[in-house]
């Protein structure tokens, strides 16, 4: 009987060593996990002893396990984005989704205008972010409106500018002739999008890219980067401003609709919201700053793009794109950049099109502007004109004359 009492509480103290170990374990290995060695520069077994080390030294903290690279598109409004987002065919790629966000809390905005407004938007659009980066698409239902039912909708913004989500297992009623569909195709044939069924396909792919044209500063991104949770790139695209208050103009008309009279009378209108182009150099000032002054949070995780630079050589800036990245480059991205960048005059009609001679579009703005503005424009936004190698054009015959570059020959190169 002594024995057997024994036995029994031999028994129970093993088991609680067995579930004290498990549970250990499953801390230690749910909740901490350790940097990948890299084979290039160590043996395996150095590797291993090298990560071993790290593990016992570093915090414990929830890493990106299969190190996804997660891209960010950070730009302004006409400013190329829409053709550099097509760079990334290969990958799971996300049109603006802080659209919704910033058309939830837009009401707040406008009655307020309060730096903590603000910064709430600044919040959910980190946490939106956080969140489509780790595949969780169902997040996006906080923002969309109506209210998705059943986990489907018809309202996700520019659906149509993802090939993920015109592609199987998203939308299967695709036939062969559909492989390269137009974007406004793309909702006609595919009906309601599943985002249960896009979140199972951003899961398969290899990676994650999102544009945004609704954060002001790489700055505001620094939660982000800094998130061991992700391995956000981030690659900023700049336009030469007077190029954007061209297209601005252009495209949204009615917003724009001083610039046009002051462009097409020569008077300029004294209620003329000059914040619509000192914004914008305003921003790339102070985020240009910060990735040019390369703080260490930002190593390896910064890269500037010049639109002018991708459209006058799209296959060699593409291919130092995706060399910052680390992602090989798929030959549909090359065939897509071959018949994207020669477009004839009827392609470029649609104004979010991407089908262009995009050498020609880049300088498009020089017929466009009144020299008038394009001096104004200079003026006000000599400092970032200076930062990012863009020439003033001292009269109306230089702005005219294509044979002399307004574009300084620069290289930005990641910071590694």
């Amino acid at each position: 009987m002594q024995c057997s009492w024994k036995a029994v509480l031999l028994l129970a103290l093993a088991s609680i060593a067995i579930q004290y170990t498990a549970i250990r374990t499953f801390t230690a290995k749910s909740f901490h996990s350790c940097p990948i060695p890299n084979p290039v520069n160590c043996s395996l077994s150095q590797d291993t002893d090298v990560a071993d080390r790290l593990c016992d030294e570093s915090p414990t903290f929830g890493y990106n396990l299969s190190r996804k690279t997660h891209v960010l598109i950070l730009a302004t409004t006409r400013s190329g984005s829409s053709f550099v987002g097509q760079l990334f065919k290969n990958v799971f790629y996300l049109f603006e989704p802080l659209y919704h966000v910033q058309y939830t809390l837009i009401p707040k905005l406008t009655q307020t205008k309060s730096t903590t407004d603000r910064r709430g938007m600044l919040g959910a659009s980190r946490d939106l972010l956080r969140s489509l980066y780790d595949c969780d698409l169902y997040f996006l239902e906080n923002y969309i409106k109506p209210q998705p039912v059943n986990h489907t909708t018809d309202r996700l913004f520019r659906r149509g500018a993802s090939k993920a989500l015109c592609s199987p297992p998203v939308c299967e009623s695709l036939g062969a002739v559909d492989l390269h569909l137009e974007e406004g195709d793309c909702v006609k044939k595919c009906g309601t999008l599943n985002l249960t069924l896009a979140t199972e396909s951003c899961r398969e792919h290899g990676h994650v890219a999102i544009k945004t044209v609704r954060v002001p500063e790489v700055n505001d991104l620094r939660a982000l980067v800094e998130d061991p949770r992700l391995n956000l790139k981030v690659i900023q695209l700049v336009r030469d401003p007077r190029g954007i208050l061209a297209s601005r103009s252009e495209t949204f008309r009615d917003t724009y609709r001083l610039w046009r009279i002051w462009d097409g009378t020569g008077r300029k209108p004294y209620n003329l919201d000059v914040t619509q182009l000192t914004t914008v150099c305003e921003d790339f000032w102070n985020s240009v700053s910060t990735g040019l002054n390369r703080p260490p949070w930002l190593k390896g995780k910064y890269m500037l793009v010049r639109y002018e630079d991708l459209a006058r050589n799209p296959m060699k800036k593409t291919e130092e794109i995706y060399d910052f990245l680390g992602i090989p480059m798929d030959s549909n991205v090359e065939r897509w950049i071959q018949n994207n960048t020669r477009g004839d005059r009827s392609s470029s009609k649609h104004k979010y099109g991407t089908v262009r001679n995009s050498a020609a579009t880049a300088e498009k703005w020089r017929f466009r502007l009144s020299y008038e503005i394009v001096a104004f424009t200079q003026h006000a936004c000599h400092q970032v004109l200076a930062q990012l190698g863009y020439k003033t054009a001292s009269s109306e015959e230089e702005l005219k004359n294509l044979s002399i570059s307004l574009v300084e020959e620069r290289d930005f190169l990641p910071f590694s």
